[in-house]
């Protein structure tokens, strides 16, 4: 269906734009289409202010690739895990071989301030659940390709750090938020780790950037909301939307 309704039968790579990334598709390049989610089966319409319900098909300026941006479907919204993979296995049947996961999230560090943008390194996985079904063992070393993460580097020195899922979607306590701290974590949200294990079982070279949009519970005593997620994400949004273009252009230029 999205092949028809853009005219592109391969994309090269796919994103989906988290809390304030959302800025970067009109900076990757030329909209070819754009299509309701709600249109595609699968995609349900977005559930909470901010997230966008719109499936995208864009010309990368500066490479000619095709990029997907695919909108995100969190599992605190119907407890689905395998629908939160409906993102990967659509970036999968659409043709990517790359695959752009972003998200705002609390921040465990004190140096990495509202704004701060984090490459993935790894993450731990405190949902209890899985997109994989039956005996589907799927090796998640460098899950976020080191590869991926060396060519942003070159775009910008971004710092790495260890990205926590929780269920959402309730904001964590400062204790969980400690025990996280005390498993690993960098950084702590509501997202992004099941999309991943989706996305290594369908094959896709992973590429993962967190915004810091507040202190996480306990780190600072200023209580959490969504309005202060929104906010941080639209400061930070111009800043994140160069950044991840460049990005983009870079990885497809190497394809």
């Amino acid at each position: 269906m999205i092949a028809a309704r853009t005219g592109i039968e391969q994309h090269d790579i796919a994103l989906v734009l988290g809390s304030g990334w959302g800025g970067a598709a009109e900076k990757l390049g030329r909209v070819i289409a754009e299509i309701p989610a709600t249109d595609v089966p699968g995609f349900p319409a977005p559930a909470v202010e901010g997230h966008g319900g719109v499936i995208r098909s864009i010309e990368v300026a500066a490479t000619g690739a095709h990029a997907l941006v695919l909108p995100r479907i969190h599992f605190y919204e119907s407890r689905d895990a395998a629908a939160t993979a409906h993102g990967a296995r659509t970036a999968k049947a659409c043709g990517a071989k790359v695959f752009v996961l972003t998200n705002g999230c609390g921040g465990l560090r004190p140096e990495w301030g509202p704004g701060t943008p984090v490459l993935i390194s790894d993450h731990l996985n405190l949902t209890g659940a899985t997109p994989l079904a039956g005996a589907t063992f799927i090796d998640l070393t460098d899950l976020y390709s080191s590869r991926l993460r060396e060519i942003a580097r070159t775009v910008e020195p971004l710092d790495e750090g260890v990205y926590c899922q929780f269920t959402g979607p309730q904001y964590e306590t400062p204790a969980e938020v400690r025990m996280a701290k005390t498993l690993g974590a960098d950084l702590v949200g509501m997202s992004t780790a099941l999309e991943a294990i989706a996305a290594r079982e369908a094959g896709l070279e992973l590429l993962g950037l967190s915004l810091v949009t507040n202190p996480a519970a306990g780190i600072s005593p200023t209580p959490l909301n969504h309005a202060e997620v929104l906010e941080a994400g639209k400061a930070a949004a111009p800043r994140l939307a160069t950044l991840l273009a460049a990005i983009v252009e870079r990885i497809t230029s190497e394809r």
